[in-house]
């Protein structure tokens, strides 16, 4: 029977979209298929979806999700074109639609997505554009896909490069800022333990606020920084240390790395 949805790349990503879609009952598990080449990550998906089919090949299919490394997205899509596959919603970086569209048959249709990895716990964002041939329909399919796993914002596709640098690449970013946190409160003398529970619930309840209020967060962040006050000195330090530049910059290089990419 042919799938509602083929999945090719079992990966970092395409695991945690994959298991985004299983708890938010996208679809039975009978209606989605795998397709990951590595034998030990075959069995790990297994393992951990019970009932959940994954081969190690192409199969026929004419919806697809492709989630593989860019340097073999074209060659692995043109074997699936070859299997049927004509709709394709990918979440390859850098890796334009009309790229994709011409291993393709003429009149195929290809949605460029980029998501994040805390699509795992159905708390995902991700930019959405179609290619030439996409109509609302598709687009409509492919943010059904999505929209399972958290929010989706369509956008043009010469915007992507910046939404993988500012969301897609976003939650390292945002781990390392809780590293780097976590090992502040170490070092000012709490347990580790205490401080990984007041960081990531402080991370947690800022980010609540931002969505929640609709406020600016310059203007969340004035409300908290009382004149001469222990956040103004940490704010100041900050600022003294250009954490801010550091932030645009590191965005920018991977907005760049993603445009490579995709040359």
């Amino acid at each position: 029977m042919t799938p509602k949805l083929l999945l090719v790349g079992g990966g970092k990503m395409g695991s945690a979209l994959l298991t985004g879609l299983l708890a938010a009952q996208w679809a039975p598990i009978g209606d989605l298929v795998v397709s990951e080449t590595d034998a030990a990550q075959r069995a790990r998906l297994e393992e951990a979806h019970p009932g959940l089919t994954v081969v190690g090949g192409p199969v026929e299919a004419e919806d697809v999700l492709l989630a593989v490394k860019p340097d073999v997205a074209e060659p692995v899509l043109l074997t699936l074109a070859a299997n049927g596959a004509r709709r394709v919603l990918s979440i390859v970086a850098g890796i334009s639609s009309a790229r994709l569209e011409a291993v393709m048959p003429p009149g195929s249709v290809v949605v460029r997505a980029m998501p994040n990895t805390p699509s795992l716990v159905g708390a995902g964002v991700a930019g959405l554009s179609g290619g030439m041939a996409a109509t609302s329909a598709d687009l409509d399919w492919a943010e059904g896909i999505l929209g399972a796993v958290g929010t989706v914002v369509r956008l043009p596709e010469r915007q992507l490069d910046a939404v993988t640098g500012v969301s897609g690449s976003g939650p390292a970013y945002m781990f390392l800022v809780a590293e780097a946190m976590i090992e502040a409160g170490v070092t000012a003398g709490l347990s580790r333990d205490v401080s990984h529970k007041l960081v990531v619930g402080t991370m947690l309840g800022a980010a609540r606020m931002m969505d929640e209020t609709g406020e600016d967060p310059s203007q969340l962040r004035a409300a908290v920084t009382s004149p001469g006050g222990t956040t103004a000195a940490a704010i100041r330090t900050l600022e003294f240390k250009a954490v801010r530049s550091a932030f645009i910059e590191a965005v920018a290089a991977a907005v760049e790395r993603s445009r490579q990419i995709g040359r």
